[in-house]
Formats: structure tokens, sequence, C-alpha cells
């Protein structure tokens, strides 16, 4: 089971593969399990209400199933494991946020209860064992462990560590596996992408590593996420704009735009600096797709805070909106503000913003009717088996929209072109086209059956 971010995701994919290491078979039936493997996030309440739900679930199969282990590891057991390994009995063995590896020695029936290490004595390798769980055309890539940052609301660089960079060639080693393997699209994550090598005697950089990703043959989309809203590299701008893979695709968390809450949030700059990081990503890339979050609700935010966010969603004009509500973390520096903000007003102010961005993205969607666009196919439609699905490069994985390919036959992996020839709030329907540019056979699904 594994909950939370991408960054999990990956640690669950090296459990996994240290799974297949021992020969075990892996089952995605939790009742036939001899082991069950729990990956948690504890970066806020609501994820971490969902770990301990997950975990009091999986340890029913103890009785109810073939379970013998229950394996809990992430972020949850790192930040709080002797509270958890005392409130939960049935778990048998507690790993950290960095402790992938020490499941063999576990499935191997030679380890100790607490397990859970200090995160700075690890740092994923190329030679790692790791199976996808996602598409095989499409694959993470963490970049870098840990975080630092010292943002009031953010409590994983005390429970992930600081910031660990991966050399280039390493990275390069893994990617190359994974293309070889079949993978044609990267994600790069990690929690500060633009900081990438700052930690490194060698002082790499984020353009430096794309560059070289970029170059690998069959290698076709490079998407960057998770980069902190600072001063952009000219060549890593040049790049977005100009190199045929690294695509012109931004994930960058604002949070927030207010000078004030800002301040408060330690985000080390004010909202004139997040208009111009706006506009010069505008002119830098001109097919930019832009992907944020914000934050709402952190102690002390006002109506005239919340307005000021406001107007740079208006701004701004994201293609890609996610709106957080804040949560009260202990070991935060906000966690020791007692200036709370009604949780009804959070509610309410999330929803604003969220209707705002449902407005913007159906107008601009609806704008691609009619047009050609190339799809990355994923595979059969999660609404029905009848018809296939897949993404343009300006839709991420897991986190955006994705187009409903309402004709037609290809295999996941493949690039079709496709006529766009309906849209929703967050999604489009679109035929396949054939080699002459022809619909390959007539659509069968409607803009008033999708909606």
């Amino acid at each position: 089971m594994s909950l939370g971010c991408a960054k999990n995701r990956v640690d669950t994919e090296v459990m996994l593969g240290v799974t297949d290491q021992r020969g075990l078979a892996i089952t995605a039936d939790p009742l036939e399990a001899e082991v069950i493997v729990v990956n948690t996030c504890g970066f806020i309440g609501p994820a971490k209400e969902e770990s301990v739900n997950t975990i009091l679930e999986m340890a029913r199969y103890k009785a109810e199933g073939a379970c013998e282990k229950l394996v809990v590891a992430g972020c949850l057991t790192q930040r709080y494991a002797d509270e958890v390994g005392a409130e939960i009995p049935e778990i048998d063995h507690l790993l950290g946020s960095s402790d992938m590896l020490k499941l063999g020695p576990i499935l191997d029936q030679d380890a100790e209860r607490m397990q859970v290490g200090n995160p700075a004595d690890y740092t994923m390798r190329a030679e790692d064992p790791r199976i996808l769980t996602q598409m095989g055309h499409s694959a993470y890539l963490k970049i870098a462990e840990g975080c630092n940052r010292s943002c009031s609301f953010c409590a994983i660089p005390g429970f992930r560590g600081k910031q660990r960079s991966r050399p280039i060639a390493d990275l390069v080693r893994e990617a190359t596996a994974l293309v070889d393997a079949g993978v044609r699209e990267i994600c790069l994550i990690s929690q500060d992408t633009i900081a990438y090598g700052r930690d490194r005697e060698e002082r790499p950089n984020l353009a430096g590593l794309a560059e070289a990703l970029a170059d690998i043959p069959d290698l076709e989309w490079l998407r960057l996420h998770y980069l902190y809203p600072e001063k952009l590299d000219p060549d890593l701008l040049s790049l977005m704009d100009q190199h045929p893979t690294v695509l012109p695709y931004v994930d960058m968390p604002f949070q927030h735009a207010s000078n004030d809450m800002l301040r408060s949030m330690r985000r080390g700059h004010g909202g004139q600096r997040l208009r111009d990081t706006v506009d010069r990503l505008r002119q830098s890339v001109p097919e930019l797709v832009l992907r944020t979050t914000f934050l709402v609700g952190h102690p002390g935010e006002t109506d005239a805070d919340f307005r000021e966010l406001c107007d740079f969603l208006d701004y701004a004009s994201p293609d890609h909106l996610g709106v957080f509500a804040y949560s009260h973390e202990e070991g935060t520096p906000a966690g020791d503000r007692n200036d709370l903000v009604p949780e009804e007003v959070v509610e309410e102010r999330q929803r604003e913003l969220l209707t705002r961005q449902r407005e913007f993205n159906a107008a601009r969607l609806r704008q691609k009717v009619g047009s050609e666009i190339e799809v990355l196919v994923d595979g059969l439609s999660e609404e029905t088996d009848l018809l296939l699905e897949g993404r343009w490069w300006g839709q991420a994985p897991d986190v955006d929209g994705k187009i409903t390919l309402a004709n037609g036959a290809a295999q996941p992996g493949d690039f079709r072109r496709a006529i766009v020839t309906a849209a929703s709030e967050y999604d489009l329907i679109a035929d396949l086209l054939d080699e002459d540019g022809q619909r390959d056979t007539p659509a069968d699904t409607s803009a008033d059956d999708y909606a």
C-alpha cells in the first residue's frame, strides 16, 4: 500500500524491487498476502489520518487473511516511530522514510521490530532495485532526498533530512535503464528540484542534469516538478523553450502572493518576485504550461491577504492548480501560533480558488477543440474498457487531466496524432488520426455523454 506523494511512490517501488530480489510473488490482494507493507505519509493531518486508518485496515488481515507480517514504512513512522509502534501493536516491523533497503532482512526473517534509521544515511542509487508501479512508459526519477528550506508550515525537513542530491552520472544510469525498459516519459521529482546540486562539492545544476537526461536516445518527454520560485537559470529556460525532449511544463508551488503571508510562511521572497517569475517564464518559454499550488488558511491570513492571492491567480493564470488547506503541525514554526483561521473560512477560500480555476480551465480547454495534438496513449480508460485514454504534453501523470480517445486502436506508450472534439473543465475528448491525417473510425462518444 503506497500513500502520499510521487516521492513516496518511488520509495515503494524500491521496496517492491527488494521483494522481487527475494523471489517473492507480489500480490495486490491483501487477503492472500503473507507480508503486507504500508508506505505511509506523515506530512499533514489528513494524510496522517489516512495512513493510520490504512494500517489498521491492513492489520485486520493478520486475523482474517494469510498475513504473517505487517510492515509499516515511510514518513509517519519516521516522524512518530515510538508513538506508532506503541499504539499499534499489530505492526511487526517499522521502517522510516529512508529505510527501504532494510525490508530485505525483514523478509529474510532477520530483523528487530524497530528499524527506523537516520534519513541522512541514505540516498537512492541507480543500482537500487525498483519495480515501476505506473504505466510502463512513464516513470518518476527522484533526483534528491530531503530539503534545506525552512517554510513555516512544513515539517518535512525535520523527518526527511537535509538535501542530498544524486550525482548526474548516477541519474543518467538510472534513466537510461528506464528508457531501455520502455519508459518514454520521465518526470523529475524531489522536495526542492530547483536546488538540485547545491549540496554537492562539484556543484552540478538542474540545467546540466536536464540536458544530460534529455540527450538519452528514445526518451521523448522530460518533465520538471517542484521548482521553488526563485531566480531561474537562463540555460534551463532555454532548454524548455528549444530542446525537443525537455517539455515547456513547469510545476512551481507559489503557495501565496501576499507579502505578509509570504513573510509569515518564511518563503524568502515577496509577491513581486512571483509576478516577475511568471513574466520571465511566459517571455522565455512562449509555449509554457504552468502548474502551481496555493496554501490557504495559514495562521494570520486575513481577507486582504486572500484577496491578493485571488488577484495573483488572475495574473498568473496557471494551467493547473492545487489548493491545500493549512494543517497545524507540531514541530513547525507555524505550529506554535494561535492566530488560526476558522476552519469554515479556510474551506470557503479553498472552494473559491478552485471555482475560479475551473472556469479558467474550461475556457482554456474549449480553445483546443478542433485542433490537432500529439497524445501519449496511457491505456484503457478508467471509465470504460471500451475506450483508450492518454495525455498531451501539458498534462502530467496523476495530477492533471486526461484525454479520452473516442475511436481507434493503439498501444500504451504510443505517441499518436489526434484531433480534439470536446472539452470539459479538466479533460478532453479526441479522435485518433491515421497516418494520412484521417480519423481511424467514426467517433461514437458525444460531448453531452461525456459531461
